[in-house]
């Protein structure tokens, strides 16, 4: 877990200061009695994509460290199961640049790909860069380096200037108020057809996403029906007739 290697303990200091921040929302990352569990609202949103049976839901900020500890587990889980991973951005507002991170990924999300998906990359290199990144100045540096090593040309000095992005990124922390979330990151295991629960939050990914996701598999993999066999009556063995044997003449 290379990733989780190089956050340092300032990293997790910062996550301590979220935590204990006298806001209308909060970062978590740590034992149940730090997570409350999320009272949703409306589940709506709380499924997988068409023709899944299970995924990954997460309301991420990117400037968050309790995001920056739970992003390499959560990468590699979902290439680990091979399921989808629906990621929504909630940007807090105590934090300086994360609004401007989720713009950025939004700019890299329309460069996608059937094959790049720059977007998710660029999350993934600012969480696992999170530890160096004070500033929007530093954050802009590290885009920068981003856009040129996928040779995506040059970041515009105003990467939304219509406000689009914005729009998209208001749009998914509305949706985010609406389910009823006031943490990040707050990530669930969703599932379609499920014998169990629909969605179970993980609020400890280290110890809780692997067993969440296997419960999850197991409570929505079809049934296997005991094989009916068909009896097929049996026609009646013939038995060969016996002839009687005729005396011989008499010499």
């Amino acid at each position: 877990m290379l990733r989780l290697s190089l956050l340092s303990s300032a990293t997790l200091s910062l996550a301590s200061a979220c935590i204990l921040a006298a806001t209308p929302v909060r970062a978590q990352f740590g034992g149940p009695q730090a997570q409350p569990t999320t009272q949703v609202h409306d589940a709506t949103a709380l499924k997988p994509p068409a023709g899944s049976r299970v995924a990954i839901v997460e309301f991420e900020d990117m400037e968050c460290p309790s995001c920056a500890m739970a992003n390499p587990i959560l990468v590699k889980a979902a290439a680990q199961y091979k399921i989808p991973w629906t990621r929504h951005d909630f940007p807090l507002p105590q934090h300086s640049w994360s609004m401007q991170a989720a713009i950025n990924a939004r700019w890299f999300d329309a460069k996608d790909t059937k094959i790049e998906k720059f977007g998710d990359e660029y999350r993934d290199y600012i969480f696992l860069s999170h530890n160096a990144i004070a500033t929007a100045q530093d954050l802009r540096a590290y885009t920068e380096t981003f856009a040129k090593a996928h040779k995506l040309g040059q970041l515009p000095f105003a990467v939304d200037p219509q406000g689009a992005f914005a729009a998209q990124i208001a749009a998914d922390k509305a949706l985010g108020q609406e389910i009823g979330i006031d943490h990040t990151p707050t990530i669930w295991i969703v599932t379609s057809q499920s014998r169990g629960a629909p969605f179970i939050e993980v609020r400890n990914p280290e110890s809780q996403l692997y067993q969440t996701i296997d419960l999850a598999i197991a409570d929505t993999t079809p049934a296997i029906q005991p094989h009916k066999t068909s009896k097929t009556p049996q026609k009646p063995v013939k038995q060969p007739q016996k002839t009687a044997t005729q005396p011989s003449p008499a010499q």
